[in-house]
């Protein structure tokens, strides 16, 4: 599923008010940063991280990875933060983020 731009516009200004939950450091992704990333995704929907110093991965580099083995979309990499989004589905659908419908489709 890709994010339109309006989607995408949405899910940053949500992710403004969130805490950073991940920090991926120098280990980089290992198995169980990815758990829990998956984790946090399925429990929230929208997480926040951060990329350490002493990382080997750029901010842009660990998202993209991240993203792709929990699934999820990459919504914003600023500096050494990125923020990630993948849709929930043991959430029941009133708690779940409602993204804005694209005009076009």
């Amino acid at each position: 599923m890709d994010l339109t731009s309006k989607q995408r516009a949405q899910l940053r200004g949500l992710a403004n008010g969130i805490d950073t939950i991940l920090h991926v450091g120098k280990d980089g992704l290992g198995d169980n940063l990815i758990k829990q990333a998956d984790d946090a995704l399925e429990a929230r929907e929208l997480i926040k991280g951060k990329v350490l110093e002493n990382s080997m991965l750029t901010a842009r580099e660990a998202a993209e990875d991240l993203a792709k083995a929990t699934r999820s979309e990459v919504v914003q990499v600023i500096g050494t933060k990125f923020v990630l989004y993948r849709q929930s589905h043991n959430k029941e659908k009133k708690d779940r983020i409602a993204l804005v419908k694209d005009k076009r489709g």
